[in-house]
């Protein structure tokens, strides 16, 4: 998750991490779960104490440090793995304070940032290597990281929620401020060196997590150049510092950014008349229409004029064009220096050096093999949407151009679920009124992982708009943390889905842990005065993929350590729990509990239920061949040894497409053959059309709104795919078997994946749930792929 920390997305248009950088285990796989939902605890209500929470995760990203250990004592015999925070210390629960945030403020806050990170400079470095002790330097890191995390939240995220921009735009500084401070705080050597002689003296004392953490520090000393001689880190450190301050500035140019176009009503022939309703107009009688995607989505899919159409999709994808742009091709040459100079062949090499795939080469087989299988059905899909276009611009008089264009794929792709599946998403959404999804949300989560949700009332918050929920263990009723939900759009607020964590569950030293806090945001239709927020089936899809963050977030209660609280698993697995819970969306008692029709309260119909499952793969060879499009793009630019033009790549790749294509074969002659400057715009173009089979629009740039690699996904889009395997293992081998409203499987799916955090590798955690190898039967089976492939 790009420059939003630890962000997480569900797809292209919906983030981080969240983004940005997410117990005892079951012993047996035959125990019988219940597939009813059994009574689940109300969500209620609490008066809003003054809270004190400490502290806040940082991404990946920006990290302390790559030594900041955390709280345990060596052999860690102190502290409860299990244990949540007590009733009794509500007040001591929350330390973020929102409602009396100023520009002054956040600028005093970025001095105390400095301020604490010198003084533990100062501390520890005076501490002969000879001398060196967890109490006297570990302790002091963890101290140290855990008063600045909590700080850095109330600098840096208040550029991407606030309502007054005098206050974005101070956080926009001070987070550039602090990112640039701690990158030089990573590269103190002096720190990183009483991290190797505390291993050299007492390794052995600590337990499986305590050398999981220093081996994992030593490790990131190594990525950053501590074994290269002095000018090399300096050039390093120089990098990073640069590549910081690029991506904030690609962020806030995109949250910043306030098109509009106008229309009249006639070229917005078939959009609903509760949309039209919704519009704004200008002294013209025109309605205004914003980028934002309760405005982009609908008219994609559903107005009938294509130069309407056209209009919104260039604008869209012309965002930032210019001045991202720039920025995006910056960062790629600095990222390319940097994995030259720590000795890799490529900056996708050294990023997923640490991820589960391992090295770039194994990911373009990925990606390739993938795709080739996909082709078959995409080339069926795409000659489908060629068949509506044409039998449509009969219909309707318009001139038929013989091909699928830019603006036509998710409005075509709309018609084919309407005419074959019968799906009408006008017709479901009347039944998906944001209230009534939301405690759905909240009834099947708390059932699933044995928690429950308290709404806190007069909490201090942002916005109006936001609410705040308290997280308590169902058993005991002990505190395990707190949630924000933002869910309407505004001027300058982050223009997508995420959740951004704004503290780690770590366990402290007097035998309780700190509570983890983080904010879910996304931009889902404001109410009017005749209707509610109503959510598409795709909008309550996002809601329980960005959920199934949250969770992640507050389940974490295995780690010790702040670097492996949460989502702070490997980038190419962070997406597979959120995915997984995405399923509840399409099976029958889960639609049951969160839908209702705004008017009558009736859930949506059963005939309904299974028209919507029956359409699940309409479109996926289309929407996978988009993702691995992405993925492919992002691999390329992140592996391509010459500059990168983006822009002209993409368009060369797009324009010399004539015949069928053999991607891995593509993907290779790219890479190889890049001997000039690369232009992001042109290889982007050159990707869509080979892979997606449709040109952008003329002078649009979508790498300028690629929010995704500027930084936090940058190497890594294939995540998506990758760990869209394991969620359908998960899943289907589970949940489908076992009860997908099963508490028992619930609690296992909470301890094996959710609660260790990123103390243990995917991997295991994979294993530990499925009792056996994860494997692709289930993503392939599901997908329709193996019938297309055999």
């Amino acid at each position: 998750m790009p420059v939003y920390r630890a962000i997480f997305s569900r797809s292209l248009g919906a983030r981080k991490l969240c983004c940005s950088q997410k117990s005892a285990r079951y012993s047996s796989l035959s125990i019988r779960c219940q597939r009813s939902l059994p009574a689940s605890p109300a969500v209620t209500s609490v008066r809003a104490r003054p809270f004190s929470v400490t502290a806040h995760t940082r991404s990946p990203a920006k990290p302390l440090a790559p030594f900041a250990l955390a709280a345990s004592s060596p052999s860690s015999s102190r502290f409860s793995s299990n244990m949540a925070l007590p009733p009794d210390h509500c007040e001591k629960a929350v330390h973020l304070h929102w409602n009396d945030i100023t520009a002054e403020k956040i600028d005093d806050i970025k001095q105390q940032v400095i301020a604490i990170g010198d003084k533990m400079v100062a501390t520890v470095s005076a501490v002969p290597l000879s001398d060196v002790t967890y109490e006297n330097t570990v302790q002091v890191f963890e101290d140290t990281e855990r008063e600045i995390s909590t700080l850095s939240s109330m600098v840096d995220f208040p550029s991407m929620v606030y309502a007054d921009k005098a206050i974005r735009d101070a956080s926009t500084e001070a987070d550039k401020a602090v990112s640039d401070y701690l990158v030089a705080l990573k590269f103190n050597k002096d720190l990183f060196d009483r991290v190797v002689a505390f291993k050299e003296k007492s390794y052995d004392s600590l337990d499986a997590q305590g050398k999981r953490f220093v081996d994992h520090s030593i490790r990131d000393g190594r990525r950053i150049g501590f074994h290269l001689d002095e000018e090399v880190q300096k050039k390093v450190k120089a990098i990073d510092q640069q590549l910081s301050k690029l991506s904030i500035d690609f962020s806030r140019n995109l949250a910043e950014e306030s098109t509009t176009l106008t229309f009249t009503k006639e070229e917005l022939d078939g959009m609903p008349n509760d949309f039209i309703g919704s519009l704004e107009k200008n002294d013209d009688g025109k309605y205004i229409v914003t980028l934002k995607y309760p405005h982009t989505v609908p008219i994609g899919t559903t107005a009938k004029n294509p130069d309407t159409r056209r209009q919104v999709n260039v604008a869209f994808n012309s965002r930032c064009k210019e001045a991202n742009t720039k920025l995006l091709e910056e960062m790629l040459e600095l990222r390319k220096e940097k994995a030259s100079l720590l000795g890799y062949a490529s900056f996708a090499d050294y990023i997923l050096e640490i991820r589960m795939a391992g090295n770039s080469a194994d990911v373009k087989t990925f990606l390739t093999g993938l795709s080739d299988r996909i082709t078959p059905l995409f080339e069926r899909e795409s000659a489908k949407l060629l068949e509506y276009k044409k039998e449509e611009c009969s219909k309707l008089g318009l001139p038929f151009d013989g091909k699928i264009n830019a603006w036509d794929v998710n409005y075509y792709k709309t018609r084919v679920e309407e005419k074959e599946y019968s799906i009408d998403q006008e017709a479901f959404k009347v039944y998906f009124p944001m209230e009534k999804v939301t405690k759905g949300l909240l009834d099947i989560y708390q059932t699933l992982l044995s928690v429950v949700f308290t709404k806190v009332e007069k909490a201090d918050v942002w916005h109006p708009d936001v609410t705040m929920y308290q997280v308590t263990e169902k058993s005991n009723g002990w505190i395990l943390g707190y949630f924000y939900l933002d869910l309407h759009p505004r001027e300058g607020k982050y223009g997508h889905a995420a959740v951004f964590p704004l503290q780690s569950s770590t366990a402290l030293t007097d035998g309780l842990r700190q509570v983890p806090v983080c904010a879910m945001v996304a931009n889902f239709t404001k109410p009017t005065a005749e209707k509610p927020s109503l959510l598409l089936h795709r909008e309550v899809e996002t809601y329980f993929h960005e959920f199934g963050h949250v969770m992640h977030h507050i389940c974490s209660m295995k780690s010790q350590y702040t670097r492996f609280s949460g989502t702070r698993v490997e980038r190419d697995f962070v997406e597979a729990p959120s995915q997984m819970l995405e399923n509840w969306c399409w099976e029958k008692e889960p639609l049951q509990l969160m839908s209702g029709h705004f008017e009558t309260g009736e859930p949506l119909p059963e005939a309904m239920i299974t028209k919507l499952g029956e359409s699940r793969n309409a479109n996926i060879g289309l929407f996978s061949k988009r993702q691995l499009c992405f993925g492919l793009f992002d691999q390329y630019i992140h592996t391509c040894q010459e500059k990168v033009d983006t822009r002209a790549v993409f368009d060369q790749y797009i324009h010399t497409c004539q015949e069928k294509v053999d991607t891995r074969a593509v993907f290779d002659k790219y890479i190889h053959t890049c001997q000039e400057k690369v232009d992001t715009r042109a290889v982007f173009d050159k990707f869509c059309s080979e892979i997606n089979g449709y040109t952008p629009a003329e002078g649009t740039s979508f790498p300028a709104t690629f929010n995704h690699i500027a930084g936090g996904y940058e190497a890594q889009y294939y995540g998506y795919m990758w760990s869209d395997v394991f969620s359908y293992d998960m899943f289907f081998s589970r949940f489908e078997k076992e009860g997908v409203l099963s508490p028992v499987v619930g609690k296992q799916y909470r301890d094996c994946i959710l609660a260790p955090g990123g103390s243990k590798d995917a991997k295991d955690l994979l294993r530990d749930f499925l009792g056996r190898e994860p494997n692709e039967d289930a993503f392939l089976e599901k997908k329709g792929l193996n019938a297309i492939s055999s």
